[in-house]
C-alpha cells in the first residue's frame, strides 16, 4: 500500500505553506488539490506528478465528497505517495476527518500536515490580532454555512456573550444572517467587525466596521468570498495600527 499525507495549503501566501508539506508536494506521485490551493504550490510537483482537481464553488461541487474518498483509496492502493493538498488546515473545516475515515476503513496508513489556517493568518496579515491581553482573551472559529445552508444549529447566543472574538468562516452569503442573530443575542449593534477578502495574497481586501453598518459597506466595497468574517473589539486594533503605519509612511515621505 501506498501512504496518503493530507496536508494543508495555508491560507493563501504559498509562502505560508509549512517546510514538510513542501517536501512531500515535491515528492508526491498523485496530488489532489482544493479551488482554494494556490496555484504556485503545484509547479513544486516533480516531473511526472498527476495532478488532481478536486475543487468546490459555493452551490457547486465539481467533485463531491464520496468521490473524492474513492480517489483517495484508489491512488493509495498503489503503493504510491498521494498528497491531498487543502486550503488551510485539513482539520479546519476542510473534511479531513471524513477522509482519514475512508482511508482507516480501508486499511490505508495516512499522516495529517497541519497548515495556517485563515481564522488567524488573515488578521494577522491585515494588522489584527485574533487575542489581545485587554481586549479578546478568548476566541472561537466558527462556521458561516451549515450543510443545509444558513448556520441556524450554531449557538449564537453563546458565542455573542461568552467569547471575545469570532473568526467566522465561509459566512459571507450568510452574512445578514449571522450580524442578525449575533445582535439579538444580545452582542452590541456597534461591535466592531472586519472582512477579509483573499487574506495574505495580493489582492487582500479589508473592509471594517460595525455589526449594524457592515452590510451596506459590504455591498460598496464588493467583498465577496473567499472571505473571513472577524467579530470583536480586536478589529479596532487592526484600524489603529493600519493608522499609525499610514502617518508613518507620511512622515517618512516628507522626510524624502
Amino acid at each position: 500500500m501506498g501512504k496518503v499525507y493530507l496536508i494543508g495549503a495555508g491560507p493563501g501566501d504559498p509562502d505560508l505553506i509549512t517546510v514538510k508539506g513542501l517536501k512531500l508536494i515535491r515528492q508526491a506521485d498523485v496530488i489532489l488539490y482544493d479551488r482554494l490551493v494556490n496555484k504556485q504550490l503545484l509547479k513544486e510537483a516533480k516531473r511526472g506528478a498527476e495532478l488532481i482537481y478536486c475543487g468546490k464553488l459555493p452551490k457547486m461541487h465539481m467533485m463531491d465528497q464520496a468521490t473524492i474518498n474513492h480517489m483517495l483509496i484508489k491512488y493509495g492502493k498503489r503503493k504510491q505517495i498521494v498528497v491531498r493538498l487543502k486550503g488551510g488546515d485539513p482539520f479546519v473545516f476542510g473534511r479531513g476527518a471524513e477522509e482519514t475515515e475512508a482511508l482507516l476503513e480501508n486499511g490505508l496508513e495516512y499522516e495529517v500536515v497541519p497548515g495556517i489556517t485563515s481564522g488567524i493568518a488573515a488578521p494577522a496579515n491585515a494588522d489584527i490580532p485574533i487575542t489581545h491581553r485587554e481586549l479578546g482573551r478568548s476566541f472561537a472559529v466558527v462556521t458561516g454555512h451549515c450543510k443545509n445552508g444558513e448556520p441556524t444549529d450554531i449557538e449564537w447566543h453563546y458565542l455573542a456573550k461568552s467569547v471575545d472574538t469570532l473568526a467566522i468562516y465561509m459566512g459571507m452569503r450568510h452574512l445578514p444572517f449571522i450580524t442578525e442573530q449575533l445582535i439579538s443575542c444580545g452582542k452590541s449593534a456597534d461591535t466592531p467587525i472586519a472582512i477579509i477578502q483573499e487574506g495574505t495574497t495580493i489582492n487582500q481586501k479589508v473592509v471594517t466596521g460595525t455589526l449594524r453598518s457592515i452590510l451596506p459597506m459590504v455591498e460598496q466595497h464588493q467583498v465577496k468570498n473567499p472571505a473571513v468574517i472577524i467579530v470583536g473589539e480586536v478589529v479596532k486594533v487592526g484600524e489603529k495600527l493600519q493608522f499609525l503605519k499610514e502617518r508613518l509612511q507620511e512622515q517618512q515621505t516628507i522626510a524624502f
